[in-house]
């Protein structure tokens, strides 16, 4: 298997709401869409997709006891510590419940958390050791 990762595909309760959140809250845009079932955001080499929770728990024959905290986050990484915070008021204003106030981190950057609509965690962070691309992409220095 390549190490790289496609597609993160959250499981939604309100697809309308979501998309509502992601698109109308933090200003994506949309790359592909089945109506009422799923839609994609092509992101900066990979992909995120909404799907309804229910449908998402029958395709992979899951077992839901419902939203919690598993262990995963995503992460938006920002170009400063002024980012994050405009990032983290914008999730605000859309729905968005802060899970932890962005601050100096022990690491040596600055990062808060926040959960959507469905309580799927996001971290917004400056890391002021890697770089950011012009179109996005991270990039970890080489020692």
């Amino acid at each position: 298997m390549e190490q790289r990762l496609s597609l993160v595909t959250l499981g939604v309760r309100d697809l309308a709401a979501a998309r509502n959140f992601y698109e109308q809250g933090l200003g994506w845009k949309a790359t592909s869409a089945v109506e009422g079932k799923v839609v994609f955001y092509q992101m900066n080499g990979m992909i995120i997709g909404l799907f309804g929770r229910d449908d998402l728990v029958k395709d992979g024959n899951f077992t839901d006891s419902g939203a919690r905290f598993s262990g995963i986050t995503l992460a938006y990484n920002a170009r400063s510590e002024a980012e994050v915070d405009a990032t983290m008021t914008e999730a605000k204003k859309a729905g968005a419940v802060i899970q932890k106030p962005a601050e100096k981190v022990f690491w040596g950057g600055y990062s808060g958390y926040f959960r959507d609509l469905d309580g799927h965690p996001w971290e917004v962070a400056y890391n002021p050791f890697w770089n950011i691309t012009e179109d996005g992409q991270m990039v970890i220095p080489q020692d």
